[in-house]
């Protein structure tokens, strides 16, 4: 990367807003294995509340990420799937997981060395 590579405007930071919020990752990875419906993506995911998922699911179709596909059945039936862009972005969270899997103790130690009261003593 070179040194104007994370300028505003640059591409390198549309990536990392992309993947800044937490709910985008953790969508897209739970869409991997084919179209998912709301409700199953949120069993899959957990924690996520259907507003947070819905905002998530159209920030990432307005993003070009997942595809929606709506059908008129009784009641109407809607499902979420990657796009091909969209899985482009799989190994690079697989790598962030592995990561955070391989350090995520590192990490954790030091938020809570940073959490402790300080002696106020040199």
């Amino acid at each position: 990367m070179r040194d104007d590579d994370l300028l505003a405007d640059c591409r390198a930071r549309l990536a990392f807003d992309l993947l800044a919020n937490t709910w985008n990752a953790v969508a897209l990875w739970a869409l991997r294995h084919g179209p998912r419906r709301p409700g199953e993506l949120r069993g899959l995911i957990g924690g996520i509340s259907p507003k947070i998922l819905t905002e998530t699911l159209r920030r990432l179709e307005y993003n070009g990420l997942v595809s929606r596909q709506s059908y008129a059945e009784s009641p109407p039936r809607v499902e979420y799937e990657l796009t091909a862009l969209g899985r482009t972005l799989l190994a690079p969270i697989e790598a962030f997981g592995a990561w955070a899997f391989d350090h995520g103790d590192e990490v954790m130690a030091a938020q809570e060395r940073a959490d402790r009261p300080s002696t106020g003593a040199p």
